[in-house]
């Protein structure tokens, strides 16, 4: 099997692996917790639903209404800043599905763009991704320069630990401004960094969504898009250079696998259009057709002796060529004669 095949196996059996792993530790960590928050909402609308003598129906109204005005905590999700918010959470593949499209004029174009825009947007933070590993790389051969380094070249691992080191401190920062912004614990500002930057974007924590903030402090505004945008071309730096590994280790199993087939077709020649090893085993048999053998055809003998002239050509054959003429004859009985014509067939495999 090839080493390519062992690969993706691999890699899908781990991931697969992996997506276990990860359900038990969900199951063992929130499955109690949120058992007892359901058993707790439930008791609050009951004691609501008897306090205020609230029936099902009227309370079901309430529910829609509060979860239908909470996006509207934070201002007209639909004028422009709100909708240059929402079109880059869409070209970014973020959708904390904070606010969505409700006629079918916008469903329909919001399908459009994201057909254009999500490749578009891939490009572009693949393309920045690039220039900021070039980037890297120069600094970092400055930085072994100057400290007299013996070997001055960036490596793909210099690399990767410099992304790693930006994206941790694009993260952090950000998550101290959100904290201060939004009201949040550090740690769970850190966790809606991560889940943005990452594009998971479940849409639990949202930045921009209080005290009208999309109309009210536009530089906050302002600021949130570029936190979103900058640390996207960052993660998509060490995208890259993951990509560009994977991809070199794949170049040089291919390469490996040429150089195995290329040692193996010495040891391959081919007798009366019979390809063989010279073991004697025959790997294929067909026959030239009379089209294809032909005299301009350039072949090459791999007999050593000048035999070709005489009449009888199998008494001189060498080493090499006389067992398989044995072998051939020991599963046909009556060969057909060997003819200075026929004979000139013996030439060297190509793979």
């Amino acid at each position: 099997m090839k080493k390519q095949n062992v690969r993706t196996l691999s890699l899908v059996v781990c991931t697969f692996t992996y997506l276990l792993i990860g359900a038990a530790v969900f199951d063992a960590l929130e499955s109690d917790t949120e058992k007892k928050r359901f058993e707790f909402l439930t008791e609050v609308r009951e004691n609501l639903l008897q306090k205020y003598n609230i029936s099902q129906e009227d309370y079901k109204v309430i529910e829609i209404v509060i979860i239908e005005n909470k996006p509207h905590k934070a201002g007209p999700q639909w004028k422009f800043a709100g909708a240059f918010y929402f079109a880059t959470v869409v070209l970014a593949m973020i959708g904390y599905g904070h606010s969505t499209p409700v006629t079918y004029g916008g469903k329909a174009f919001c399908m459009a763009y994201a057909m254009v825009g999500i490749p578009l947007g891939l490009v572009m933070f693949q393309s920045i991704g690039e220039r900021l590993n070039k980037v890297a790389s120069v600094v970092i051969r400055r930085g072994k320069e100057w400290l007299r380094f013996s070997k001055t070249e960036a490596t793909e691992m210099n690399l990767m630990l410099a992304t790693g080191l930006l994206s941790s401190i694009i993260i952090t920062t950000g998550a101290a401004v959100f904290s201060r912004y939004e009201g949040w614990s550090y740690f769970d500002s850190f966790y809606y960094c991560f889940v943005t930057l990452t594009t998971i974007g479940f849409g639990d924590y949202v930045a921009l969504q209080n005290d009208h903030a999309l109309s009210n402090k536009p530089g906050y505004v302002a600021l949130s898009l570029v936190f979103i945008l900058f640390g996207l071309a960052v993660v998509a730096a060490s995208i890259n250079l993951l990509v560009l590994r994977f991809m070199t280790m794949q170049a040089e199993d291919n390469r490996r696998e040429d150089d195995e087939m290329q040692s193996a077709s010495h040891h391959v020649v081919t007798f009366e259009g019979d390809v063989m090893s010279l073991n004697g085993k025959i790997l294929s048999g067909h026959y030239l057709s009379s089209s294809v053998a032909t005299d301009d055809t350039d072949q090459v003998s791999v007999c050593s002796c000048t035999c070709l002239g005489r009449k009888s050509t199998t008494l001189c054959l060498p080493t090499v060529c006389r067992p398989l003429l044995d072998d051939r004859r020991k599963r046909n009985p009556h060969p057909p004669s060997l003819t200075p014509q026929k004979f000139k067939r013996i030439k060297r495999a190509s793979v």
